[in-house]
């Protein structure tokens, strides 16, 4: 007997108003039970795909089925805005049209199935990255929903965060489909990918493990360029046999015509061989020239028990000084930071006339309202112009027809590298770093590790991926964990 497919897209087209098409005439099944990587370029539109699947916004053509009514549980990669001032009780509640009986049970249930313990009265805005990642999926489950949407559910989370998702999937019964960037995490528990190619809109299904499937595509490229190749040098002899039939005249022009024919057809049928992410061009932070102690930390408040503790410390940056902060989720690594950068405590200082680069982990910094273009041009630094402003960014990716969008319409890989574009126009005397890789494709992050290393100012760094945190030289380090 054949295994039920429970979802199906057939033939599906989708764009955006704003945007060039996403999807044509795209079509791929998903059997119930399975656990599927949904694999494609940053801004290619997985998170458009997770909408689509929930029914908003509806395809531009074709139809999508959902078999038997299924329900269907969603894991964004962050917490809407507008949901910070809500307890944990009243942002489940939102799950429901009516309010069950048994909520503060079910909230019991779905929060130990993430081993998160904390108090429902404990208001969103209050948790840590960590706490939210592991939020966002016991709401998608609060409903014990038949398809589980997990849009880069390893962000902000510790390793052992981490160990405990995969244990969580490998036991889980039901469907469900994972967009990340974590290609160890992924290799734990997908059996087939979904790739979303950004450049021919069409969908493509792979049976097999995630790093068997990278593989396969990897080969398939390489056979679509050999093939190339091979057509090239024909076309090529073709054209110039054309070339020459044409200038006898007579019965040899009618041959030239007949070749000239003969290779349009061999150039339409070229492979249109798959582009993958282009890697971001290498780049430098410039630093600005400071004297003294650039940042001085007395003291740092830490939650055990959910409940806070002031701590003793002594530390100092100067220029070229880098520090690791490292910590379990929900500790209040996020929370110093923000503290640092506020600049309002005594206890926790940064040098005055300092220009502080800070890249939040839910780019809260930025104002989802700008432009890109005036995002960008707000901070530029002195002597910094427009010209070199757009050079900066198309480094980063951020090209001419991004420059006009909205920052909330942009993908969170695209508003990562935005962010770091930024601070490379900025000129910062102070890096503040918080979980700097979260949503940026692996093919990028050496290039930024490499910049970060080579950083003359001082820096803050908490990174939840230690292979990335190694890459950067550190000669300072606080564990809030351990003070």
């Amino acid at each position: 007997m054949a295994e039920e497919v429970i979802l199906r897209f057939d033939n599906v087209s989708f764009e955006y108003l704003y945007k060039k098409p996403i999807l044509d005439e795209a079509s791929f099944c998903v059997r119930k039970g399975a656990k599927i990587t949904l694999m494609g370029q940053n801004g290619a539109g997985k998170s458009t795909l997770f909408n689509l699947i929930q029914g908003d916004p509806k395809p531009k053509t074709g139809k999508i089925s959902i078999t038997n009514n299924a329900t269907i549980g969603a894991a964004m990669q962050t917490i809407a805005r507008e949901d910070f001032n809500l307890t944990l009780e009243k942002y489940f509640a939102k799950s429901f049209e009516i309010t069950p009986a048994n909520l503060k049970s079910q909230i019991s249930k779905v929060m130990e199935a993430v081993n998160l313990i904390i108090p429902t009265d404990k208001k969103v805005g209050d948790l840590s990255g960590g706490q939210k990642a592991r939020l966002l999926l016991a709401y998608a489950l609060i409903k014990n929903p038949d398809i589980l949407l997990l849009d880069e559910p390893t962000n902000n989370l510790d390793p052992t965060g981490i160990d405990h998702l995969i244990t969580f999937l490998i036991m889980y019964d039901k469907t469900v489909i994972v967009i990340s960037h974590d290609a160890d995490f992924l290799n734990c528990f997908t059996e087939g990918v979904i790739y979303l190619d950004i450049f021919t809109k069409k969908i493509e299904t792979y049976v097999g493990d995630y790093f068997s499937v990278v593989e396969e595509i990897s080969k398939r490229v390489e056979r679509e360029i050999k093939k190339n190749v091979q057509l090239e040098k024909q076309i090529q002899d073709r054209k110039d046999k054309v070339n020459f039939f044409a200038n006898k005249g007579g019965k040899m022009r009618k041959l030239a015509q007949k070749l000239r024919n003969e290779t349009e057809e061999m150039e339409e049928n070229k492979v249109d061989v798959r582009r993958e992410d282009k890697t971001i061009r290498n780049f430098i932070i410039p630093a600005q020239d400071v004297v003294g102690n650039i940042v001085t930390i007395k003291s740092v408040k830490i939650i055990k028990d959910h409940q806070p503790i002031i701590k003793k410390v002594d530390k100092a940056l100067l220029k070229n000084m880098h520090m690791l902060i490292s910590g379990p989720n929900g500790i209040g690594k996020s929370t110093l930071l923000r503290s640092l950068v506020e600049n309002k405590n005594e206890e926790t200082k940064i040098l005055d006339g300092v220009c502080v680069g800070y890249y939040s982990q839910d780019f809260a910094n930025l104002n989802f309202d700008d432009t890109v273009f005036d995002s960008l041009k707000s901070i530029l630094a002195e002597g910094v112009d427009e010209q070199t402003m757009r050079s900066v960014a198309a480094g980063f990716l951020i090209t001419g027809d991004l420059m006009g969008h909205k920052i909330s319409h942009l993908s969170e890989g695209q508003k990562g590298l935005l962010s770091f574009a930024r601070l490379v126009l900025m000129k910062p005397g102070l890096l503040i770093l918080d979980e700097p890789t979260n949503h940026i494709n692996f093919r990028h992050i050496p290039v930024i590790a490499k910049a970060l290393n080579e950083y003359k100012g001082a820096m803050i760094l908490i990174s939840h991926m230690p292979e990335f945190a190694e890459k950067i030289k550190m000669n300072e380090y606080l564990d809030l964990g351990k003070i």
